[in-house]
């Protein structure tokens, strides 16, 4: 069985299959013959470390990809599900972006993680707004290579998009009303907003155009039942109180996969689900062992019956964005808690936000100075947005009582190391000011390290 994995950026759960109103035909049409899993969430909400988490099986405290890869942050790549699928027999192909590694995009560079073969093109001459037709580049060359595949040896192939990380394009595509556009829960719905929503909603678009053209590769090929098919994203959309948050906005993720014959493709899968089992997931459907480091448990079984359950809680962390931001979560069906760890700086870090029309528009309502609570529980069912916090309701203490020891043992069971204290910053790693106003600053002082390279 081969096994094609799909991703994007900054994506959370905002596509058609979950209800959105963005222009994903392509994707809509597979979810209707794949599982939906309506409750996965990412162990990390920031590009990297949401990523080697789900390709090492184990929390980005424990693999080291506390930050981002690009600022000096990286893992041990021997552990890399890529590495583990070459020696069980397996061709393993790149096309595009991969974020676990400081090799970046370039298909010239060293490639640490082990792919067998990239496909992926230079990146050369494009802005950054201009990325999304990168993504076209490589999802071609990713079918191309699909219709001239010999048989030989089963093939994972990634297919990484730059979409719909930002900066979206400044202009709407024609499908899309700007007018329509509900921004998501937490954001506020202005006319800055709904045109940030509209701007994202066209480069979803292209992302979606992307992954017709792989998925038709298949279907052409005669193929398509021959392969497992995975679509996700790394985490929340990037605006504040989304990505490099715990709230469910920036931990949800989507998870849409068909196993050829699954009972439950074409059906909503309800059960909690996290990053770190999808490597035990992919041996389990490919028939291979797993290593012994994996923290997470297969679902495969749901995909043979969507109401298996597999976790009574999840967990995810952030550490580094590009400022130092140490926070922890634990959440279960009903409930849950975070905790910040940076108690000297307890308002908003706008470091951590990435640019955006939505957070200028936050920024002229005073975003800098909004607090953030050292401590805080939400009631999943009665306040999805995540703003009403519990943590000093007596009625509410023996649950965050509850949480608070399951965190605590978490982190003492996987070696968190924040539990001895704040982490030191490594002259390795590229690191923000938690001042400073932006995530992309190129003033040198705003850093507290500049990334300087090991001696």
């Amino acid at each position: 069985m081969n096994f094609l994995y799909i991703h994007t950026h900054d994506t959370g759960r905002l596509l058609s299959p979950y209800g959105y109103r963005v222009p994903t035909p392509n994707i809509e049409n597979f979810a209707g013959d794949a599982a939906v899993f309506e409750q996965c969430y990412c162990a990390g909400p920031t590009c990297s470390p949401s990523r080697a988490a789900m390709l090492t099986g184990v929390y980005p405290h424990q693999n080291g990809m506390l930050g981002l890869a690009q600022r000096g942050f990286s893992i041990d790549y021997s552990r890399h599900l890529v590495q583990w699928l070459n020696r069980h027999g397996y061709h393993t192909v790149l096309s595009g972006i991969q974020h676990e590694a400081g090799w970046y995009m370039n298909k010239e560079d060293a490639d640490p993680i082990g792919y067998c073969e990239n496909l992926t093109h230079s990146d050369e001459g494009y802005r950054q707004e201009e990325l999304v037709k990168w993504d076209m580049e490589n999802a071609r060359s990713a079918a191309d290579w699909i219709r001239q595949y010999d048989g030989s040896k089963p093939f994972f192939l990634s297919y990484g998009m730059f979409a719909t990380h930002r900066r979206f394009p400044d202009w709407v595509d024609e499908s899309v009303n700007q007018n329509f556009m509900q921004p998501p829960v937490p954001l506020p719905n202005t006319p800055e907003v709904r045109l940030d929503m509209a701007q994202f909603a066209t480069s979803v678009k292209w992302a979606d155009d992307c992954f017709g053209v792989v998925i038709n590769a298949l279907k052409e090929k005669g193929i398509y039942d021959d392969t497992v098919i995975m679509l996700t994203t790394d985490h929340g959309l990037s605006a504040p109180y989304c990505k490099c948050s715990l709230f469910d906005s920036g931990i949800g993720v989507a998870m849409i996969l068909r196993k050829p014959g699954a009972a439950s493709n074409g059906k909503a899968v309800n059960g909690m689900i996290s990053h770190v089992d999808v490597y035990p997931t992919v041996c389990e459907l490919l028939g291979i062992d797993t290593p012994d480091w994996l923290e997470g448990t297969s679902f495969a079984p749901m995909l043979e019956d969507s109401s298996r359950t597999i976790r009574d809680e999840i967990y995810s962390e952030v550490t580094f964005h590009t400022s130092y931001e140490p926070a922890r979560c634990v959440r279960t069906n009903r409930y849950k808690y975070i905790r910040y760890f940076d108690t000297d700086w307890l308002k908003t870090n706008c470091s951590n936000c990435d640019e955006s029309l939505t957070k200028d528009y936050y920024l002229t309502k005073g975003l800098r100075e909004r607090p953030k609570a050292a401590e805080a529980l939400y009631d999943m069912v009665y306040d999805t947005g995540e703003r009403n916090n519990l943590i000093d309701d007596p009625a509410c203490r023996e649950i965050a009582d509850t949480l608070r020891r399951k965190l605590q043992e978490h982190m003492e069971r996987t070696n968190d190391p924040l539990l001895a204290g704040p982490i030191e910053v490594r002259p390795e790693w590229k690191v923000n000011r938690k001042e400073c106003m932006q995530a992309s600053s190129k003033n040198p002082d705003d850093y507290v390290s500049l990334g300087r390279k090991k001696s």
